[in-house]
């Protein structure tokens, strides 16, 4: 795995997730108590063995910068190579404010790009809830002599709006590609994750800048698909994307069943994370919790259920938490009642409060209020 690189897209802040991503960049979004969305994408990479992973960045991510640091806990800090985080300052003459699409990022880092040491790149998001076996992708990708390969589920989870969709020959080539179509039909779900050599890389950014291009997939891939050898790996495992607050809920709901935590947390290929070294969790006398993920460093003295608590969550006696997502700091005063609420960190609910939401409409708190 010497011979890829790993290039990841998180300068994208979806405002379809409201209060989720006002104050940080998707990429950065606490997922499953402990982790953040990029944790998946980037502990693939580690996963199989690359060492040299550019994190392409853009807007809000002051939250991404803090949780990456040097990259020590994913093994990446290294004096030659390991993580790099490109934001656009350093590369300012080809910044035009906010990226329009991929190939518009990657023109703004081409310094960066030409200084790859590998002969291969994988390029993929770091929003996506994956663990992807990237060994076998890349070893797919040789054996087939494709030019790219795409990354694809049979098991759709976008909003076909806000998703890209592949055709398959008989002889296992790509034939079509939908990008936000009304309806996703019986095509694979492409998870917009590319494998293909450093050399064409370089060659579709040139192109693409000196044509006003900036969409990998409209522009790059559409007009190839005839003259490219596109190829896809089908990813078979559980994938989880957010493309609005109802998204991220259900996607959190779903780590409480075993079968998706034992696909999404497989020992061979741990997701790491940036570590806390948080005390373990009190459970006072009388307290309840049930069905529930709750992290290290929680205080609790009432009743959980069939929730998700991050770091730090104090729940205090006579409080009964139900089907919530809770983040960090999150603070449940005595009395309270919160039902299908997603708290953002630092949030405070006083006493004698009900909070209530809806399984198809949860009620999100941003960050740091007070109720």
């Amino acid at each position: 795995m010497n011979d890829l690189h790993g290039i990841l897209f998180a300068y994208h802040s979806d405002t379809n997730l409201g209060e989720l991503t006002r104050h940080r960049n998707t990429c950065s979004l606490p997922f499953g108590g402990r982790y953040r969305l990029i944790d998946f994408m980037l502990s693939s990479y580690v996963n199989a063995g690359i060492t040299d992973v550019g994190v392409i960045v853009h807007e809000t991510y002051q939250s991404l910068l803090d949780h990456l640091g040097s990259g020590k806990d994913w093994d990446l800090s290294r004096k030659h190579g390991g993580l790099r985080l490109l934001p656009p300052f350093s590369y300012a003459e080809q910044s035009h404010g906010a990226y329009r699409g991929n190939m518009e990022a990657l023109a703004g880092v081409a310094g960066y790009l030409s200084t790859i040491r590998q002969d291969y790149v994988i390029m993929g998001w770091g929003d996506v809830a994956v663990n992807l076996d990237v060994a076998k992708v890349f070893e797919q990708h040789l054996s087939s002599g494709a030019d790219v390969t795409v990354v694809c589920t049979p098991n759709r989870k976008g909003t076909p709006r806000f998703s890209e969709y592949v055709e398959v020959s008989g002889e296992g080539r790509i034939t079509d590609l939908s990008i936000h179509p009304s309806s996703a039909g019986n095509s694979l779900e492409s998870l917009e994750v590319y494998v293909l050599s450093k050399q064409l890389l370089l060659d579709m950014v040139d192109y693409c800048a000196a044509h006003d291009i900036h969409s990998f997939s409209r522009g790059v891939l559409q007009p190839r698909l005839k003259s490219l050898a596109m190829v896809p790996y089908i990813h078979e495992g559980h994938v989880a994307r957010f493309q609005s607050v109802s998204d991220y809920y259900n996607s959190s709901m779903e780590l409480l069943r075993p079968e998706v935590r034992a696909d999404l947390f497989c020992a061979e290929r741990p997701i790491r994370t940036k570590d806390m070294s948080n005390p373990s969790t009190y459970y006072g006398p009388g307290s309840v919790s049930k069905c529930s993920l709750v992290a290290d460093g929680c205080y609790i003295e009432g009743e959980v259920e069939n929730s998700i608590l991050s770091r730090g969550v104090i729940i205090e006696k006579g409080a009964k938490v139900s089907n919530s997502v809770l983040m960090q700091g999150t603070v449940v005063k005595a009395g309270a009642n919160l039902s299908y609420v997603i708290a953002d960190k630092n949030v405070k609910v006083n006493e004698n409060r009900t909070l209530m939401g809806h399984s198809t409409y949860p009620l999100a708190i941003a960050k740091n209020a007070i109720v």
